[in-house]
């Protein structure tokens, strides 16, 4: 669950929000309106609402607090004796005074640095940017996180806390993949809903890469109806021939 939900957000990077009619950026994104009861925020700073997003899109609606203030997400986690000053893979950062000014998810840490996905920020870290970001920032000093959510992914909790495992430097496998450079050499075979369903870790590499670029699919390895509808919205958008089978155009136009 935890590499699904950080690859999903890895996907996203290089998405910006809107602009206004002189051409300034205004918070206007798709996070907000994708997200049951979050849909009012759409215009609002959204770092907290990118990472609820993707919490609902994979199933961690209660594992994640599900909002869209930052200060609000801190009592969340702490409520729930879910907090740490040390970095946990696949948790939450927040920033600023009560960790209520900017948040992002930790996808890499070591001795001392954490590596980032964050919504709302740009190149120079920004608490107020214009799109998704990969960020590399200090775990102490000036400008370091207040603290760090811990979810309960059910792999367990990989963290530097000593009271937590004390994993001295970690890595998601998303952030070691993602994004690809180019898609892989097509399996060979058409993956289509057949009679038994159709399955395999091809299967389950297209799933992954499609959640990874924001669809709403579940990355079991099974090819059924739930993919083959993907498929074809997929190929829908992408103006390729819409059938709900992938070959090899449907798949190199996956990683395109």
């Amino acid at each position: 669950m935890r590499d699904e939900f950080t690859a999903l957000l890895l996907g996203q990077v290089g998405q910006h929000e809107g602009r206004d009619p002189d051409g300034n950026w205004n918070n206007r994104q798709r996070y907000s309106t994708e997200t049951p009861g979050l849909e009012w925020s759409d215009g609002q700073p959204w770092c907290a609402t990118f990472e609820a997003w993707a919490a609902h899109r994979t199933g961690m609606d209660g594992l994640w607090p599900m909002t869209a203030s930052c200060l609000t997400a801190v009592s969340w986690w702490r409520g729930r004796n879910r907090w740490t000053e040390y970095p946990v893979l696949g948790g939450p950062f927040y920033l600023g005074p009560d960790g209520g000014t900017h948040t992002g998810v930790v996808v890499a840490y070591d001795a001392d640095t954490i590596t980032t996905v964050e919504g709302n920020t740009n190149a120079g870290g920004s608490p107020q940017g214009d799109g998704v970001y990969r960020r590399t920032r200090d775990r102490r000093g000036p400008g370091s996180p207040y603290g760090y959510g811990v979810p309960a992914y059910p792999e367990g909790t990989v963290s530097a806390d000593p009271g937590l495992g004390g994993v001295p430097s970690a890595r998601t496998s998303g952030q070691a993949t993602a994004p690809a450079a180019q898609a892989p050499r097509w399996p060979g075979r058409y993956l289509r809903v057949q009679t038994p369903m159709l399955h395999g870790d091809d299967v389950l590499m297209w799933q992954r890469r499609m959640a990874a670029r924001g669809w709403a699919i579940t990355a079991d390895g099974w090819y059924g109806p739930a993919s083959a509808q993907i498929c074809r919205a997929f190929q829908q958008r992408h103006g390729l021939g819409v059938d709900g089978i992938v070959g090899p155009v449907t798949w190199n136009a996956t990683w395109s």
